[in-house]
């Protein structure tokens, strides 16, 4: 059975997509907008992805894939305008 498949944003490389598979991507976007809280100063990459890895399963996401699968949600998401990188160091991110 085929997998379904997603196109995901990337905000870096603007109207540029790539192929993702649908599921896992989904379920990395719903836990990166479940833990980025709504109000400066967000999270770090380091934080949001420590954050991640708690809201996510195990099962889906097994050693340390939730941090490239949460890397692709956030430059997606942030494309998308759902969250925000906040200016100044270190780099922070929260829910627009």
């Amino acid at each position: 059975m085929a997998r379904e498949m997603i196109d995901a944003k990337n905000v870096l490389h603007p109207g540029k997509t790539y192929r993702m598979e649908a599921d896992k991507f989904r379920k990395a976007c719903a836990g990166l907008l479940s833990v980025l809280p709504p109000t400066s100063p967000g999270m770090t990459q380091s934080e949001m992805l420590g954050a991640l890895r708690t809201a996510v399963s195990d099962e889906d996401f097994p050693g340390s894939t939730h941090g490239w699968w949460g890397k692709a949600a956030q430059l997606h998401l942030e494309a998308e305008g759902q969250i925000v990188r906040e200016t100044g160091k270190p780099v922070r991110w929260r829910l627009a």
